[in-house]
């Protein structure tokens, strides 16, 4: 029998595992029997260029036997650990640092007899082994390990990187993680990202930060991954790539001004168009005025500012802009208060109010806050009219951000004004917290840093396919993160141009697009999420178009993005024609993507994408928008966990997995590339090789196969323009 007992999220670009060795038997296929984690805390402190990691773990050993293991700890190529230590329950334990030829013949031998590959993506790396004796049943075993390393910069960025894969490995879900991160440096931190998680960054200042996140009760697989700058120009840029073979490039550019002094945040003047109809009465009347009292006590010392709370009428407090004084907010305050609900929806004379309070020479961003509960029943009620209306009241600056209470307001009509003015959307529906949800909403737009901006490449590399489309407003503590394509390679000059209190600046950037860049897998899925978001937004905007679909489509099955589409269209795929005397491919199963027909969640989303306004419209409103923003891929994961209807730790057992820019299905024991997906017909040059054979273990030693390889024994994939099938 054999035991792969996994300890979770162990040391720069490496797992550590606990293992009970197989026991050479050959009795057919041994099982991976794995301790429950029941908990992972990491504390990390990174100054300038070292970074400290202390992890401390609880497994629980469920059998009844007493266990005898070895703690593997692979440790990648290029990373040198200065010190590593480790406890187990208390006791300093002695670590034995094998090279890696000798760490590749204990993987091949666990490989081999325990006919699981999973352990296959730590190939071609030395470890650590330390021997653990006893782990006693139905006890728990309390794990630390620390250890110091040398980080390097690559291109003026640094990173850190923290295994936290361990799903195929977990027999249940672990209870706890948490990683709480700090970074410390002589120059100023810029551009901090991570691909691989959403994260809480807290600032402290322009040289110091945190980053945190928490789980419960999920089965991680992907590694925690942190990128960052440490400079001290007014914007940094930042550069990641992936490109292969002969495909056009990806690129993920992250531009910020880090945590910029007060002083740099510009003056703004903020319109707050407020809805006070008779369908805002009641509780939600109170939220609101509560959440409007905030956004006043917060603007900034030298905003102006006016309030128009419309009904059947638009009505106006000051009839102009007015300073952000003490009286002024007292008066604004009281006059909230006061307001109460009746009366009809007049959108369009409410807007044109706002829109008529922008001075002709005012350079300074203008910012309207639409809120309203409702469809317009009073003046212009038609959607498209209205937006021609307002296209005419549109000047530079304006800035539209609409917020919708409940679901009986027209989604479409919201969504289209943010996008015509460069503002942002949100909603609160009837269960959420209106006013806790409209005070962050505004907290967004409260410091602008950098307004009216475009991005001008020169003509050396093509860069296209950009999204977002349209270049928001920065502001302060954000990045601007733009995902896109590039053909051709080399240095390559960036304009930012931008208005900055007032006044025209423009940034220069060198970038240097490169070819042959495979290590950031993630950014052609991230690119895709964005782009299908997009797209779908479109289609609602504007109705199907037949090539809009299309490319949802393609986009979505390349890349294992659920939609309304591709969620019944891969269903009615033909199987494609296998050559003669070759075994079929399998595809991935009609029925993983049928149950998600029949989930309500699936139809919602099918119906959010025709219908203006209800429940399913607003929450495709805020999936498309989260989608078109995308910054990581767990909120990939999430969006195919919410159209599951399914939890995280659920999910990640589920029938899709992104891996080297494009995504597998599972059907059954077998994995298939997406491309198989695409194909008009069978391929031609399909190599097959049998698992754990010789021509299995040559192909480890390419660099990038071993996370495909460690997916199962029986997999279909397209690798350096050559298709392989790995079976069993």
């Amino acid at each position: 029998m054999s035991f792969c007992l996994l300890l979770l999220s162990l040391p720069l670009w490496a797992s550590g595992f606990l293992i009970v060795m197989p026991d050479g038997s050959g009795n057919g296929r041994q099982v991976l029997f794995p301790l429950e984690n029941r908990s992972t805390q990491v504390e990390v402190e990174i100054s300038d260029f070292m970074a400290s990691t202390s992890i401390k773990q609880t497994f629980y050993n469920p059998t009844n036997s007493r266990l005898e293991a070895y703690f593997l700890f692979p440790v990648p190529k290029e990373v040198v650990i200065q010190r590593f230590a480790m406890t187990v329950n208390g006791k300093m334990q002695e670590a034995e640092l094998l090279d890696a030829k000798k760490a590749k013949q204990i993987y091949e031998q666990i490989v081999r007899q325990a006919k699981d590959p999973a352990l296959l993506e730590y190939y071609n790396q030395e470890l650590f082994k330390v021997r653990i004796f006893p782990i006693e049943p139905r006890s728990e075993q309390k794990i630390e390990l620390t250890y110091h390393q040398a980080l390097k910069k690559d291109d003026g960025s640094l990173s850190y990187r923290l295994p936290m894969n361990s799903a195929k490995f977990s027999a249940k879900p672990i209870q706890n993680i948490s990683l709480r991160l700090k970074l410390n440096n002589k120059q100023a931190i810029k551009n901090v990202y991570s691909p691989s998680h959403e994260i809480e960054l807290i600032r402290k200042g322009e040289k110091a930060a945190s980053v945190g996140f928490e789980q419960k009760n999920v089965r991680p697989d992907r590694d925690f991954e942190l990128y960052w700058r440490a400079e001290d120009k007014a914007i940094s840029s930042s550069l990641l790539q992936y490109q292969k073979g002969k495909e056009d490039g990806y690129f993920f550019l992250n531009l910020s001004p880090g945590w910029t002094d007060p002083k740099a945040v510009m003056a703004k003047d903020v319109v707050f168009v407020f809805d006070k109809s008779g369908s805002m009465s009641g509780k939600k009347m109170e939220q609101a005025q509560k959440a409007l009292k905030f956004c006043v006590d917060n603007l900034g010392p030298e905003d102006r500012f006016e309030l128009i709370p419309y009904s059947t009428e638009a009505q106006s407090l000051f009839g102009q802009l007015k300073s952000n004084s003490k009286t002024n907010r007292e008066e604004a305050k009281e006059y909230i208060d006061e307001l109460r609900a009746i009366g009809g929806t007049n959108i369009e004379e409410a807007l044109q109010m706002a829109l008529n309070r922008k001075e002709k020479k005012a350079k300074r961003p203008f910012f309207v806050i639409f809120m309203t509960d409702g469809k317009p029943t009073i003046g212009e009620i038609e959607p498209q009219a209205l937006l021609d209306k307002l296209a005419g009241y549109q000047k530079d600056q304006v800035r539209i951000f609409t917020f919708g209470i409940g679901s009986d307001i027209n989604t479409k009509l919201l969504d289209q004004m943010t996008e015509m003015s460069k503002g942002y959307r949100d909603y609160a529906l009837e269960d959420e917290d209106l006013e806790l949800k409209l005070s962050n909403f505004y907290l967004k737009a409260a410091s602008p840093v950098l307004s009216n901006i475009e991005l001008v490449f020169d003509k050396k590399v093509k860069v296209e396919q950009l999204y977002p489309r349209k270049t928001e407003d920065l502001f302060r503590g954000e990045s601007l993160n733009i995902m896109g394509r590039y053909k051709g390679d080399g240095p390559t000059k960036l304009q930012l141009k931008a208005l900055v209190n007032g006044e025209e600046k423009t940034f220069e950037f060198q970038l240097n697009f490169k070819k042959k860049q495979e290590e950031h897998s993630f950014i052609p899925d991230l690119w895709a999420l964005r782009a299908v978001g997009y797209l779908l937004d479109q289609i609602r905007f504007n109705g199907e178009q037949e090539e809009l679909k299309q490319e949802v489509i393609r986009l979505a099955k390349k890349h294992g993005i659920i939609t309304p589409y591709t969620s019944y269209l891969i269903v009615e795929d033909q199987p494609i024609a296998i050559n003669p005397g070759i075994r079929p491919i399998p595809r991935p199963s009609p029925q993983v993507f049928q149950e998600e027909l029949d989930d309500q969640a699936q139809r919602e989303a099918a119906q959010g994408l025709k219908e203006s306004s209800g429940t399913a419209s607003v929450r495709a409103s805020r999936r498309f928008k989260k989608m078109n923003q995308a910054q990581n891929m767990a909120e990939m994961e999430q969006e195919r966990a919410e159209l599951n209807n399914k939890d995280l730790a659920q999910d990640n057992a589920s029938a899709i997995v992104n891996r080297a820019g494009r995504a597998l299905y599972r059907q059954d024991n077998n994995w298939v590339d997406a491309n198989y997906l695409l194909l008009d017909k069978a391929p031609k040059n399909l190599r097959r090789v049998a698992f754990n054979s010789k021509e299995y273990f040559k192909l480890l030693e390419e660099d990038g196969l071993q996370e495909i390889l460690a997916l199962g024994n029986n997999i279909t994939f397209e690798w350096k323009e050559e298709w392989i099938e790995i079976y069993e």
